[in-house]
């Protein structure tokens, strides 16, 4: 029995994670935690066990238990609870804890109001690496690693559409891990690209290479719609909301969303915003503050860090 993973342990090892590796605030901790307590009394409730097995949590018993929030909760909330439960699993999968993530393809409440304008860090790796799996299947075609490719170019790069649907091939310099950019006004730029986002648009040449050589031949483009010509920033936008929904994401996310993801995880992170505001191609630092939403939390991690008079003389933060 004791090999059967239990759903305390597991939130247990999950919660140490988020401590030790993210180094996440107490306030978020108690959040997560606070999350996955909630769900482990729904199952023990319905089960009538106090040790509830991940192996009884499945896909039914997630939306069982979203639902079940729906007279005391906004839904903002139960889609906060929601994603919870999505970075839990994905803890568990690439630990090698759990092979199932039931929360995957739940659908996130509607919520009332404006509608957020980028994605959180779990959800875009959720977004991403969903895309990937579909990559990794038998009779996927070029059009899938295109996608891969694509959108993980846009959130590594954080360029507009319209730079993304314009870049030709020759404007990657893998060896650099760069990309040149024509922006507005004809203002070239350059702009780092992540390694993985490097290694989708390999991936995505060479299956295009095998499956459809003739397409290169004939344009130039980076990105290439079926009849093998430029793709359009109106099929990057209707092909992002298909992926979306495909991974069981509900935002209506436009390809802007994907720039803003960009520079409020850079931001959150640490990086420097005049350093965004270079990479975005903003003329003024008010366009990139726009572009970005800091959590406080984050903000005050940065400024401890970073600000003269926020820290002692031996180096230690007051």
């Amino acid at each position: 029995m004791d090999s059967v993973p239990t759903l305390q342990k597991s939130a247990d090892s999950f919660l140490a994670y988020l401590r030790h590796e993210r180094g996440l605030s107490g306030e978020t901790l108690r959040a997560y935690a606070t999350d996955l307590a909630q769900l482990h009394r729904y199952v023990a409730e319905k089960t009538g066990r106090q040790v509830v097995t991940l192996a009884e949590v499945d896909q039914d018993t997630i939306r069982g238990f979203i639902a079940s929030l729906h007279r005391n909760r906004e839904k903002t909330s139960q889609a906060r609870k929601l994603s919870t439960l999505r970075s839990f699993y994905r803890y568990l999968n690439e630990s090698g804890i759990f092979e199932e993530n039931p929360a995957a393809m739940i659908a996130y409440p509607k919520t009332k109001g404006r509608i957020p304008s980028f994605l959180g860090v779990d959800d875009m790796f959720h977004f991403l690496d969903g895309l990937r799996q579909d990559c990794l299947k038998p009779d996927s075609s070029w059009r899938r690693w295109r996608n891969w490719a694509l959108f993980e170019f846009l959130y590594s790069s954080g360029v507009r559409v319209s730079e993304l649907v314009g870049l030709d091939e020759c404007d990657i310099v893998f060896t650099e891990g760069t990309a040149r950019i024509m922006g507005k006004g004809g203002k070239e730029r350059v702009v780092p690209v992540g390694k993985t986002a490097l290694n989708a648009i390999n991936q995505y040449l060479s299956v295009l290479d095998r499956q459809s050589p003739a397409a290169r031949s004939r344009c130039p483009a980076l990105f290439r719609n079926a009849a093998g010509n430029r793709l359009s920033a109106r099929s990057v936008h209707r092909m992002l909301q298909i992926e979306l929904k495909r991974c069981g994401l509900w935002q209506h996310l436009s390809p802007h969303g994907l720039r803003h993801s960009f520079a409020t995880h850079l931001l959150n992170s640490g990086a420097d915003l005049r350093a965004i505001q270079e990479m975005l191609g903003h003329s003024t630092l008010s366009t990139t503050q726009r572009y970005t939403h800091v959590h406080m939390d984050q903000l005050m991690k940065i400024y401890d860090a970073a600000h003269p008079r926020s820290r002692k003389k031996d180096g230690s933060t007051v």
